[in-house]
């Protein structure tokens, strides 16, 4: 007969509201695990999906996908007249939040290098890439876009003509593509009447110059679009992709883009390692905390419903030791317990996990590394919340059989 199960038996409501806590609790420690996953696979998911050698951002600055990067759009250019560059692409990157259907929807909008990148390398689940330099978007799923559907965005309408699955920006916004020349259209729209205005400060400014004093007609330009006005500064990307050939070594080619002084070159393990560092850190060891406060919670809820079953069943072990029973035996009854009670609690962890996890607003990434590691810490704090309760069972006197 076997003792732990014949003891879980008699008190089995208890032993399973307990399992099911320990479930629930494992599931959280999971899922936490799971959450962190997804947060690094979102923040690498652009550089691992664009595919580029190195990246060309703002000089002193940590790249668009970190922080506002600015730099000029002939920088396209330049990067592709150095030696050993395939391929050079602009990179608009910024989010937006909108209003769509009577909902707040937040977007991160990449800008494509049309026509050289139509967005053939994203995961499409229906539709198309796009086709014209102008008026398609790419949405993921997430942003509850429908395929067809059209959104208002700046002065103009864009339809949707296809959409992907998992493509998530690292705060958790779902993402859209556009080409550059749209992504640049929405981030500088500005209203009719922010216009009239801006103008009019112009010519305000250009009245006060000794110049204008004497060719009223240079005022004029004032009116003028801005990118059209001779010594304004046209619209900036925020940077620029490069693939190098297979023959020619990334390494001097970065040397050679990062000697111009006006910008910062990255290879792309380097901007990972930066979207990592200082995107992922603090939220690493936040969550690597919760984990092990969660961990430690419960084992000590273990170790006290163990010794508590312990507590309900002196008697019996005094009686146990009276007839002559080994400690082995008793040892083997409370740390069997303690193994049924953590391996159903993982189990519950786990397929209540993989049912709730896709409800959650971030993406949880479940790795098989993950999962055996958690199985090792179950059955590690398994084993120590039966000590506990060992402890009481061999202080028992067989005295107290007769006794009681």
């Amino acid at each position: 007969m076997n003792l732990a199960a014949k003891d879980i038996r008699h008190n089995v409501g208890r032993f399973a509201l307990t399992t099911l806590g320990i479930g629930m609790l494992l599931m959280v420690v999971m899922g936490m695990g799971g959450i962190f996953r997804g947060l690094v696979d979102d923040a690498t998911l652009l550089v691992n999906a664009i595919g580029g050698d190195l990246w060309i951002v703002q000089s002193d600055t940590r790249g668009p996908l970190a922080e506002v990067s600015r730099v000029p759009s002939n920088l396209v250019h330049r990067a592709a007249a150095v030696p050993g560059v395939e391929t050079s692409r602009e990179f608009v990157y910024h989010t937006i939040q909108r209003e769509h259907n009577g909902r707040a929807v937040r977007i991160a909008l990449l800008g494509l290098s049309w026509p050289t990148d139509k967005g053939d390398w994203l995961p499409l689940v229906s539709g198309r890439p796009l086709r014209q330099n102008h008026f398609e978007l790419i949405a993921d799923r997430s942003l509850g876009l429908e395929l067809g559907s059209q959104m208002k965005l700046g002065n103009d309408t864009y339809k949707v003509v296809g959409t992907t699955a998992n493509m998530m920006s690292s705060s958790g916004d779902g993402m859209a593509f556009v080409t550059v020349a749209d992504a640049l259209a929405i981030q500088f729209d500005t209203s009719g009447e922010a216009v009239r205005l801006e103008r009019e400060a112009r010519r305000a400014r250009g009245a006060n110059d000794d110049i204008a004093r004497r060719q009223p007609a240079l005022l004029e330009n004032a009116f003028r679009p801005t990118a059209e006005i001779p010594g304004a500064p046209t619209r900036q990307i925020s940077g620029v992709v490069v693939t190098i050939r297979p023959d020619f070594d990334v390494e001097q080619v970065a040397a050679t883009i990062a000697a111009w002084g006006d910008v910062t070159v990255y290879t792309s393990d380097a901007q990972k390692d930066l979207l990592l560092e200082g995107m992922i850190d603090k939220v690493r060891r936040q969550i690597g905390l919760f984990r092990v406060l969660l961990t430690v919670i419960a084992a000590i809820i273990m170790a006290l419903i163990l010794y508590t079953l312990t507590l309900d069943k002196i008697h019996s072990i005094a009686l146990l030791k009276l007839i002559g029973a080994p400690n082995k035996t008793i040892i083997a009854m409370i740390l069997q317990q303690a193994l049924v009670l953590g391996v159903l609690g993982y189990g519950i962890a786990y397929f209540v996990g993989q049912r709730l996890f896709p409800l959650f607003p971030r993406r949880v990434i479940l790795t098989q590394f993950d999962l055996i590691q958690l199985a090792v810490v179950v059955l590690i704090i398994s084993v120590l919340a039966s000590l506990l309760g060992i402890w009481k069972a061999l202080s028992v006197s067989p005295n107290e059989a007769i006794s009681g």
